[in-house]
């Protein structure tokens, strides 16, 4: 499916930039923000908002570079002042001092940025706005604080009370379809034939998170199969020949792919508020459903197998000619054990689900074979057992203790894994 043109159109049309006046004030963008926070008159105010983001619009990335370095360092807070304002406060906690010092301690972009909110198609601009920030971060880390302030007020504007959840089938329009195709970002749609696979039959469903201020811009969307039993590849699951099952029949939801569609709110999650709404969609639909699962990758598997150098059972795994227990004792430990400095599971995908309440369920060879497949995990893939009279406790546990919840057939392959190679390797605490 032809994919250029689409998301061209979709940058142009989705954030409305090209509604706001690019005329006009000749002021520098720099001026206009200052003009905008001194503004107490509402329509003087939209009229300003509604410039910047013109000007924005219309701005190069050294230009856009310059833009925040002004938001980060001029509209940063004055730490002498909240300091002197802190003291005065503990000295004398009134009512008076507290709001002093409250109003201080918010850097004056926080203030901005509501005031630029206030235009309409304003969300989707700030949430692009923020995807340029995010490139430039990784040369300009001191901009960090500007970014921080940003995903603080994301964070409220995209509240779960504000989010409503559509079922995507296959009459769904065929705009809010291609985005579906554009943002899938774990098992990629091939055409339109595949995209029916997914959505068509009765045992299929699709489910997406919006936000009212974004009515057609999907923000997350999670893809199930409903069957008979855990599956153990994606093969299986979204095989062209395979014959459905009737949605009645199904005793098991299974997760196979969670796709974030914003970039611009990367670490703002949604996933474990769909997840749980889906679980509630689906049991009030078909009560036969008893088993929740995903089947999920190890985008971090052949990294870490990389480490384990002189391990003979890793270089048969990378190399492919590992067996099918070793396979998945290998990954059961990495799963388990391998962890970061902070002491959490070094899988990204382990970490979200675990963090959820979720616990690893059963791990799978040659699960998934495509190239990708290949390449991040071996072949590999997991499951995560979605037990609703759990999920609380092993979050819990997971959050404050860093404790890793898995079923007795995982912890199972770890044990042999350890009883066939006693010298084995220590599990490195590195990141990805």
């Amino acid at each position: 499916m032809a994919r250029t043109s689409f998301l061209g159109d979709l940058v142009s049309n989705l954030y409305g930039l090209s509604r706001w006046p690019l005329g006009g004030d000749r002021r520098s963008i720099e001026d206009l923000c200052r003009a905008l926070l001194s503004s107490a008159g509402e329509v003087a105010g939209l009229r300003l908002a509604a410039s910047i983001f013109g000007r924005y619009q219309q701005m190069t990335t050294e230009e856009k570079f310059a833009f925040f370095t002004f938001l980060n360092e001029e509209l940063d807070v004055d730490a002498a002042k909240v300091a002197g304002l802190a003291q005065a406060y503990s000295e004398d906690p009134s009512t008076e001092n507290f709001s002093a010092l409250v109003r201080a301690a918010e850097p004056r972009r926080q203030e901005l940025f509501r005031r630029l909110h206030e235009v309409p198609e304003a969300t989707a601009a700030l949430v692009a706005a923020r995807l340029d920030l995010l490139d430039m971060l990784r040369d300009h880390p001191e901009l960090k604080r500007t970014d921080m302030d940003l995903v603080h007020l994301l964070r409220s504007w995209f509240n779960r009370g504000f989010l409503t959840i559509q079922q995507i089938d296959w009459n769904t329009s065929a705009t809010l379809l291609e985005k579906v195709v554009a943002y899938e970002a774990v098992h990629e749609i091939h055409d339109w034939d595949d995209l029916r696979r997914r959505l068509h039959p009765a045992d299929r469903r699709c489910f997406a998170f919006f936000h009212p201020a974004m009515p057609d811009e999907p923000l997350i969307f999670v893809e199930v199969a409903l069957t008979k039993g855990v599956p153990g590849s994606i093969q299986g699951l979204l095989a062209d020949e395979r014959e459905a099952l009737a949605a009645e029949e199904a005793n098991t939801a299974v997760f196979y792919s969670i796709s974030n569609c914003q970039k611009g709110l990367r670490g703002i999650s949604f996933g474990n508020f769909l997840i749980k709404q889906v679980v509630t969609e689906l049991s009030q639909e078909l009560p036969g459903l008893n088993t929740f699962v995903t089947l999920s990758p190890m985008p971090g598997l052949n990294r870490w197998l990389e480490t384990l150098e002189g391990d003979p059972k890793a270089a048969r795994l990378l190399d492919g000619e590992a067996s099918e227990t070793e396979a998945e004792a290998l990954a059961a430990r990495y799963l388990l054990e391998a962890r970061r400095p902070d002491g959490f599971p070094r899988d990204p995908v382990a970490r979200f689900h675990l963090g959820n309440g979720a616990i690893v369920h059963d791990v799978h060879a040659g699960a998934d074979i495509s190239e990708n497949g290949m390449a991040q995990s071996s072949g590999m893939m997991v499951n995560y057992l979605y037990d609703r009279s759990q999920t609380e406790k092993n979050h819990e546990a997971f959050t404050g203790e860093k404790k890793i919840a898995a079923s007795r057939g995982v912890r199972g392959k770890v044990r042999s894994e350890r009883g066939a190679s006693q010298a084995a390797a220590p599990v490195p605490e590195t990141t990805d």
